[in-house]
């Protein structure tokens, strides 16, 4: 399709969604799910004895995926009405099959059917690239379980951790928004045929007040749609609380990725780990040298729109009036297709850096050598007492010597000399030997590398059982 440049275009389209993701968010999708749901519906009307004959189903199913936009488009400027313009265009195709096309239903019977059924299939499209996502992130972690790396608190040097065990952070809670948007496709439920208000009264008249055989509609409905029911009441439209609650799991997704470039970035910043860095790219047109985390950054900026996004179909859902307003279609058929395909856009990206992240070795352990010398002094203060000492004065004197050491690295730009301090404290019955005998970071990191282990077997592997492992790689266009 060649690409108009005199109006305006999303760059979610252009830049950053998968073509998988657009196309659940397609016209032809759409209104091919529209004639899906016109057939289902006069199939089951057909079974449950209603004058709808197999020769007009034949008809309509012979035209189910050839929509003629042309004739939709062109009545739907004479009457206003998209719904019942699609109704017309399908007529023509199938004139046997005209009279019963639509029969008992309102507009919002394919409207919101078909809405449910993309939330359902963009859910489990979110969901595989998520797993993908933790795919990448699990072997990361496992080849760098017991690497040591500063750890951090207040964005300053706390306690040692490792590689491996940040990168469980990240994906633990990729996990938990992975199991609250399995949660909320679960729940999903078609609209199913419930007439203009949700009473069904159209369909009630159509079998003449035989509520069983409006019932067993639905039902059959349901299940030719992919879905063991419908929702149990509704007014016009399914509740829009549905909307409200996947667009909050996408936010979760969002909010996930952001915190992982975020931490990225600022790791690219020490020269502790990269993002993928291609032969030929450009970190600046002005800079020649500099290597930017440009899709980490891309990261964040899209999880912002999707955060932001998130609370646009809760204030849609709080202001429907009883049985619902048109207010909402406008605006959720925007705030819902962007949500997902922004998110498409950011488990893209994730996917690519993850497969690729770079970790420089040395530069993590320079980085926790500097700082080791502070933290070993808890060990070394407590072998002292073991020998004798007394542990506030060891304490007090450790105090002093950790700010002196600190003094000459930040004012004189001088090494970090907390060790030969100590060793020249005759507090501390420590020779050299001994106390560099505690200047081994593996020391430090507590069961990070048995924490790896046991989260990729106990949490990860049963969670990425239930998706195929199918290599999914990015779809990057810039």
């Amino acid at each position: 399709m060649e690409r108009n440049r005199d109006g305006y275009t999303s760059p979610l389209s252009t830049r950053y969604a998968s073509r998988e993701m657009q196309y659940l968010f397609s016209d032809n999708h759409k209104f091919r799910t529209w004639r899906k749901l016109w057939i289902a519906l006069a199939k089951a009307e057909h079974q449950l004895g209603l004058n709808v004959t197999q020769e007009q189903i034949s008809q309509l199913e012979a035209y189910a995926e050839d929509v003629n936009y042309d004739v939709a488009e062109a009545r739907e400027k004479l009457v206003r009405h998209d719904v019942m313009s699609h109704v017309y265009a399908y007529g023509q195709q199938c004139p046997g099959a005209e009279p019963i096309i639509h029969l008992g239903a309102t507009s919002c019977y394919v409207g919101d059917n078909t809405d449910i059924l993309i939330l359902r299939d963009a859910s489990q499209l979110v969901l595989r690239k998520c797993a993908q996502v933790l795919r990448n992130l699990a072997g990361f972690a496992e080849q760098y379980k017991a690497l040591p790396c500063l750890a951090y608190t207040h964005l300053q040097p706390a306690q040692l951790t490792t590689v491996g065990k940040r990168a469980t952070l990240w994906m633990n809670e990729l996990v938990m928004d992975m199991e609250n948007l399995a949660f909320q496709a679960g729940q999903l439920r078609l609209r199913g045929a419930k007439g203009t208000t949700g009473t069904q009264a159209s369909f009630m008249e159509l079998f003449e007040g035989d509520e069983g055989r409006v019932k067993e509609l639905e039902k059959l409905v349901a299940e030719q749609m992919g879905f063991e029911k419908c929702v149990a009441v509704s007014g016009q439209t399914y509740s829009r609380k549905t909307d409200a609650y996947v667009l909050a799991a996408l936010s979760g997704v969002a909010q996930s990725a952001c915190k992982f470039a975020n931490d990225l970035r600022i790791l690219q910043s020490f020269e502790e780990m990269e993002e993928p860095f291609e032969k030929n790219q450009i970190g600046s047109s002005a800079m020649p040298y500099k290597r930017n985390p440009m899709r980490s950054e891309r990261i964040c900026a899209l999880a912002r729109y999707v955060i932001q996004d998130g609370v646009n179909p809760a204030m849609t859902a709080a202001t429907q009036w009883f049985e619902r307003t048109l207010d909402d279609s406008a605006n959720k058929r925007i705030a819902v297709a962007e949500a997902f395909l922004a998110v498409d856009a950011i488990l893209e990206i994730y996917i690519n850096v993850t497969a690729g992240l770079v970790v420089y070795d040395r530069v993590v352990r320079r980085r926790v050598m500097e700082k080791l010398p502070f933290m070993a002094t808890e060990n070394i203060m407590m072998e002292a007492v073991k020998r004798g000492g007394n542990r506030q004065e060891l304490h007090e004197a450790l105090r002093e010597h950790s700010h002196a050491a600190a003094r000459k690295v930040k004012l004189e730009g001088g090494q970090n000399d907390l060790i030969d301090r100590i060793v020249a404290d005759k507090l501390f019955p420590l020779s050299r030997e001994e106390i560099d005998a505690q200047m081994d970071p593996e020391k430090y990191v507590g069961r990070a590398p048995s924490q790896v282990t046991e989260f990729l077997r106990d949490e990860i592997a049963p969670l990425l059982a239930k998706y195929p492992d199918e290599m999914i790689e990015a779809e990057l266009n810039v």
